[in-house]
């Protein structure tokens, strides 16, 4: 039983049209679903992801009216956004600064030329050059040009300050490899160590940077609220089954309705998902238009009216 990568991210915001205009306008991916937290229908859930809408792609957010995030450990601190060869990184680092994006400058970290930026919230991101390796869905009414549009996740990078139980989840449990490790930036003497799934690479990878003595993180706007990762369809059983065989406490089968999932947390605290591939976010409204329109799950259809009365415009 393999993972086979990332499949999505979901982070917190506490501006929706804001994270709205920042995503699909400076950094130019699709909104490709417009639905609520189906735990809390008074909260936008919003799917940023390439042209297909495929799994592996999507980076969301929880609307919630909170305040920032107090960085620490004991959480995601960092997402990956894969872009094709290092000339596309040369290309965002002038995008960002005329549009007034904090961001760093473009540095080899882990073997892989890398650019930081933060959103308007604080939102840790990261630009990676993966080589241009796999499939690229470009979305042909994004502002940034095809060759310099964002491919996917990954890696994605948390925090724990003591890696031998969450090292213990990762290899017993979810059957990854652990492949190698570097100083994590702006800790010296830290060590970032990579976790690979199913084929490997930035778009298969869990990054763990160990920082113990660092403060617990506090979660709010511009923080993580958790990854989630990739299997076929049709294993999906067979990971509910392996999480009870080892009694790990998750919540057991969800159908999300455009994915199934499944939620644990691993030793330090931090929300885990699995998610299936299918049936894909084109079950409820066609490919071409992709969150124009307010999705519903249909457990949700009969409160449409009212749930769009609670929601802020984007």
């Amino acid at each position: 039983m393999q993972l086979t990568g990332i499949h999505h991210l979901t982070a917190v915001t506490a501006d929706a049209p804001g994270n709205h205009a920042f995503y699909t306008g400076t950094l130019g991916m699709r909104l490709v679903k417009k639905t609520v937290n189906q735990d809390d229908v008074s909260a936008y859930h919003l799917f940023y992801a390439d042209g297909l809408a495929s799994p592996g792609s999507d980076l969301t957010f929880f609307d919630w009216p909170v305040g920032r995030e107090q960085r620490g450990t004991h959480s995601i601190t960092g997402t990956g956004l894969r872009v094709a060869g290092e000339a596309s990184l040369v290309w965002w680092k002038a995008r960002l600064a005329a549009a007034g994006v904090t961001h760093g400058d473009i540095v080899l970290r882990d073997g892989r030329a890398t650019l930081d930026l933060e959103d308007f919230e604080g939102q840790r991101l990261s630009l990676i050059d993966d080589g241009g390796a796999g499939d690229a869905h470009a979305w042909a009414g994004s502002p940034v040009p095809a060759a310099h549009q964002i491919r996917g996740l990954g890696p994605i990078t948390i925090s724990v300050p003591d890696l031998g139980p969450t090292d213990a989840v990762l290899t017993a449990l979810m059957n990854m490899r652990r492949e190698r490790d570097y100083e994590t930036p702006g800790h010296p003497g830290s060590r970032t160590h990579v976790y690979a799934m199913g084929p490997g690479g930035p778009a298969a990878e869990l990054h763990v940077a160990v920082e113990p003595g660092r403060p617990v993180a506090g979660p709010g706007a511009g923080g993580v609220h958790h990854v989630a990762f990739r299997v076929p369809d049709e294993a999906y059983q067979d990971w509910a089954e392996r999480l009870r065989r080892m009694r790990v406490p998750s919540s057991g089968p969800v159908d999300r309705y455009y994915f199934r999932s499944l939620y644990f947390r691993e030793p330090n605290g931090i929300l885990f998902e699995i998610a299936t591939d299918g049936p894909g976010f084109a079950v409820d409204e066609p490919l071409e238009v992709l969150g124009e329109r307010l999705a519903l799950p249909p457990f949700l259809e009969p409160r449409r009216a009212e749930i769009e009365a609670g929601l802020t415009p984007l």
